[in-house]
């Protein structure tokens, strides 16, 4: 009978041994399971032999309840696993500047007290649940200096308490959409620390001052900021004064902070259940993005939903709603200032050009933009859509000429063309403040850096001859279906290697043909020869043509002219047989490998002449061929009848010069020989 009781007893102290540690404490050692790595013994005090985990390093408590998970830079290699949502009145969880990898768990927001989630300086990734919005409470977010991807969850607007949000340096994508409030002053330059890929849209506000070139801000298009007449500097056409660039004008903006914040290391202590430790409170960051700027969407969204702006319009355009003991004044905003346009113009949204077009407006304006380049004839912007579609944008200009209907007829016309070799021009928009023209995106650049390189790369990969020769049959074909089947039997007047871009098989494809006299209509500055001569009188023409002692042109700026036949300096109208000299220095420079300037001793002198003197010398092709063709020295025959097709191209008599039609049929013969 003892020995049953004793057994018994022992049974029970089993139990209570078993049993001895609280749920919340079996969470957190299931945090330290998940922790491969722990250099510094930040978790050796966790223990199941304890009957709560309120003395453990990192933990603070309030009447026996976790509040606080706080192990900062600690070199904690390991995951974030689901139990920590289980600690119920969990108000801070500070793990930043560890080792942590793996995605945040969903279950992580049950904890519906949490206060402030800092976790920067890890290696998590994957998205943010949209579950985060559930986190009513939560007034710090600090997720900056991680991989987490995908868009910013947009039921954070939920979180109506926030005050702190770090984003930056991670891979997010998406929109922080800021249009249509009542920011006042200037953009901060720390909201440029949001990640590159997320658009910000600060259109329709009261914002003023220079836009700050840093970060996410600096290669935005000028769509990203229409509707505040007070800002200036790029991308906007409206310089910057120095009474503006000298000002620091107050702002009603919150913003980011240029370093990560500095938490509070020791948050250990019982002064942490009071709140945020003080270098936590100190963080500046997008205090009000989420709360009083997503306020102020709401109620512009209401406003356009309860208030029709067919009601009646005031003389600023704005919605009134009559009834009641006086008026209402509804926020109907204009789409873009379409309603100041001539009364010649129709349409004031993007308009498709092919039926395949799938985005619109808004679309295009929240995606991710990024500057290709910039011309005599506007920027050119990489923008990538929400569902990946890739698309080049061309922006022609702001103001300028009210010639829409002009306008219209040409870009439809230019619209029609489909052809593999010529970049589609797939829709277009047209306001006072925006022209822009929206292509197929080509993935692999010019020809001109196919050919050459680029100054900021170091490894160069040549073309060898077969890949050259094909891009020549290319250029061909696509400029007889210009020359004889384009509705108008378009003249390019602008062909040279920067606008043959090359597809992902370096299939060419010709663009900006029709550019010039868009940029015109648009009213643009276009510099393109051609178009510019079509509005020149002809003494201005001689004036231009003459050079001038008291002007030095640099290299650079002549490159343009050497593809130019000698006659457009001359010839007002446009003629096809400029393409075919242009198309014939393009030949040379891909045979030479040479710039369409060469340097010969302490001069320079153009490829054609260059070339012409070669021939004169009787110099041996080695001398003139691209010495990576040197590989392909089988291909000696072909290189010479392309080189004899060039040289017919830039004959200097315009009639001498062979039609589109017979270089394709010439290119075509030469190929099947040598097969």
């Amino acid at each position: 009978m003892y020995a049953l009781v004793l057994l018994f007893l022992l049974l029970c102290n089993s139990h209570g041994l078993l049993g001895f540690l609280n749920d919340e404490g079996y969470a957190l050692l299931s945090f330290k399971r998940s922790i491969a790595q722990d250099p510094e013994g930040s978790l050796s005090n966790w223990n199941s032999s304890d009957e709560n985990p309120c003395t453990w390093n990192g933990i603070t408590c309030k009447e026996l309840r976790v509040v606080s998970v706080s192990i900062p830079k600690k070199k904690l290699f390991g995951f974030l696993p689901s139990s920590l949502g289980s600690l119920s009145e969990l108000r801070h969880l500070n793990l930043r500047s560890n080792k942590l990898y793996g995605s945040l768990p969903v279950e992580l927001f049950q904890a519906r007290g949490l206060q402030s989630l800092v976790l920067y300086g890890n290696s998590l990734s994957g998205s943010v649940s949209n579950e985060i919005g559930k986190l009513l409470y939560l007034q710090t977010l600090d997720l900056s200096q991680n991989l987490f991807n995908g868009s910013i969850p947009t039921s954070i607007i939920q979180c109506k308490r926030l005050k702190t949000l770090v984003l930056n340096q991670n891979n997010f994508t998406g929109t922080v959409d800021l249009s249509h409030n009542l920011f006042f002053g200037s953009i901060p330059a720390s909201l440029g620390n949001l990640p590159e890929k997320v658009y910000i849209d600060l259109t329709y506000n009261n914002l003023s001052g220079p836009i700050p070139q840093t970060g996410a801000l600096m290669n935005r298009g000028p769509t990203a900021f229409i509707g505040n007449p007070g800002l200036c500097g790029p991308p906007l056409k409206n310089p910057c004064s120095s009474e503006t660039l000298g000002a620091n004008s107050p702002s009603s903006f919150p913003f980011l902070p240029t370093h990560p914040p500095q938490d509070s290391d020791d948050m250990s202590g019982k002064s942490k259940s009071k709140g945020l430790s003080k270098s936590s409170v100190i963080v500046i960051v997008v205090s009000d993005i989420v709360g009083i700027c997503l306020v102020g969407l709401l109620f512009s969204y209401c406003y356009t939903r309860v208030c029709a702006c067919g009601r009646g319009k005031d003389e600023h355009g704005y919605g009134i709603e009559k009834g009641g003991k006086g008026r209402k004044e509804c926020l109907c905003f204009r789409k873009d200032e379409s309603e100041t346009l001539s009364e010649h113009v129709e349409q004031y949204d993007l308009i498709p050009l092919d039926t395949q077009v799938a985005f619109d407006l808004d679309e295009l304006l929240k995606a991710s933009a990024f500057v290709l380049g910039k011309s005599g004839i506007g920027i050119v912007y990489k923008v990538v859509l929400e569902d990946g579609l890739t698309l080049a944008v061309r922006r022609l200009g702001e103001g300028g000429s009210q010639r829409f209907k002009e306008f219209q007829t040409e870009v439809e016309a230019i619209g029609k063309i489909r052809h593999p070799n010529i970049v589609t021009l797939r829709a277009y928009y047209w306001s006072v403040d925006e022209k822009l023209l929206i292509y197929d995106y080509i993935p692999n650049g010019n020809l001109s850096a196919a050919i050459h390189g680029k100054p900021v790369l170091v490894s160069f990969t040549p073309l060898p001859w077969s890949v050259r020769l094909k891009i020549m049959k290319g250029i061909a074909r696509g400029l007889v279906h210009l020359h004889e089947f384009s509705p108008k039997k378009y003249v390019h007047g602008d062909l040279k290697p920067n606008n043959i871009l090359l597809g992902q098989n370096m299939e060419p494809h010709i663009s900006d043909f029709g550019l010039g006299r868009l940029a015109n209509i648009a009213g643009g500055s276009p510099t393109v020869q051609s178009n510019r001569i079509t509005t020149e009188k002809p003494q201005e023409r001689q004036q231009k043509s003459a050079p001038s002692e008291a002007t030095t042109v640099s290299s650079s700026n002549n490159l343009g002219s050497c593809y130019q036949a000698p006659e457009a300096l001359k010839v007002v109208k446009p003629s096809q047989k400029w393409d075919i000299y242009s198309y014939g220095v393009i030949l040379l420079e891909m045979i030479s490998g040479r710039l369409p300037l060469v340097q010969v001793g302490s001069t320079e002198m153009d490829l054609v002449n260059w070339i012409q003197l070669c021939i004169e010398e009787k110099k041996p092709l080695s001398d003139v061929l691209d010495p990576y063709l040197v590989q392909d020295a089988d291909k000696e025959e072909e290189i010479i009848a392309v080189m004899k097709i060039a040289m017919a191209c830039i004959h200097s008599s315009p009639e001498r010069r062979p039609t589109m039609r017979h270089i394709t049929d010439a290119l075509d013969r030469l190929v099947i020989s040598a097969v």
